[in-house]
């Protein structure tokens, strides 16, 4: 299995447009050591030696995924004279913006498969007109339901056509829908849809990624310690982050995101027993961990993390 980090970044991208933050400001003035990035985007080939056509998965599709897909190689169009592409999943962890705009970049009349909740596909089709352009290609994008796996499920293939042999479950984080949902469908949708991670196996070998974790449940630490590598929530370094820069009223906790620091932050609740590597993923601009030379950055590394950035390449 071949994982790239197409990108590493939350909502926004670092720096992020609008934002002056203390490493926003010092990076536009170079006296900030670290790299930008955009916004969080993972692909995923589960059969790199299959040369005759690779198909690629998805995890996102972010508002930056044009630029991701330009930049990336491996995902250019087919050299058979049509338009086509080695794109054929894409997986979506919630309804949030930066997880489901990109696909407004997948229009021109290309077929792929959309792999989502019934709650995710409802707030897509039913709140959001605009996605009806999915529908112009020929064949149409086809949506293909997932259920929230329990513990002792079995992972489902969802490639009936052949290699690549890539085995997933969704799993739900809990969490909450975004704000733009309408109080009128709200009552209708299950909790348990709202964000989801996903488990995907191949060839016994398993990636975990949960590039949001709101932390409602502690069910996330079993799929983290059975798998070889976790991509994580890395947003935020405390809970008190967004009020202390300014950018927001609300703690990291009540934005959905588990911190990486303090009591019960991710550095502390990570289970002690995981076999794989922890990488951490969707990292804010406000966050001090993306400062390389910064204590925070440093504490993530001695806890036995990485940090990912866009272009990492993971195999497995």
């Amino acid at each position: 299995m071949r994982i790239k980090i197409l990108g590493s970044a939350a909502g926004g991208g670092f720096p992020q447009w609008n934002c002056a933050c203390p490493n926003c400001r010092r990076f536009r003035a170079g006296t900030f050591h670290g790299t930008a990035r955009t916004q969080t985007q993972i692909a995923i080939d589960a059969n790199p030696e299959y040369a005759m056509r690779q198909h690629w998965t998805l995890v996102n599709a972010s508002p930056d995924l044009r630029q991701q897909i330009l930049a990336t190689k491996e995902l250019k169009p087919f050299s058979d004279g049509q338009t086509s592409t080695p794109i054929r999943d894409i997986y979506l962890p919630s309804a949030d913006v930066d997880c489901l705009m990109g696909l407004l970049h997948l229009r021109e009349f290309q077929g792929f498969r959309i792999l989502a909740t019934s709650a995710v596909r409802r707030i897509v089709s039913e709140e959001n007109s605009i996605f009806r352009v999915l529908g112009r290609a020929a064949p149409p994008v086809e949506w293909v339901a997932l259920d929230v796996a329990a513990a002792g499920d079995t992972a489902k293939h969802h490639n009936p056509e052949g290699p690549p042999l890539l085995f997933s479950r969704a799993i739900s984080l809990g969490g909450e829908y975004p704000d733009y949902v309408s109080g009128k469908l709200r009552p209708f949708l299950a909790p348990e849809e709202a964000v989801m991670g996903f488990i995907f196996d191949h060839c016994g070998k398993r990636l975990f990624v949960a590039p949001t974790l709101p932390n409602r449940n502690t069910g996330w630490k079993d799929w983290a310690i059975s798998s070889d590598i976790v991509l994580i929530d890395g947003t935020f370094w405390s809970d008190a982050e967004m009020l202390q820069t300014g950018r927001s009223k609300k703690t990291a906790r009540e934005i959905g995101h588990l911190p990486l620091s303090g009591p019960g932050g991710l550095l502390d609740q990570f289970p002690k027993s995981g076999r794989g590597r922890k990488i951490l993923i969707h990292i804010n601009n406000t966050n001090p961990i993306l400062d390389e030379d910064s204590a925070e950055h440093r504490a993530v590394l001695d806890a036995g993390f990485e940090i990912a950035y866009d272009g990492m390449e993971l195999r497995l």
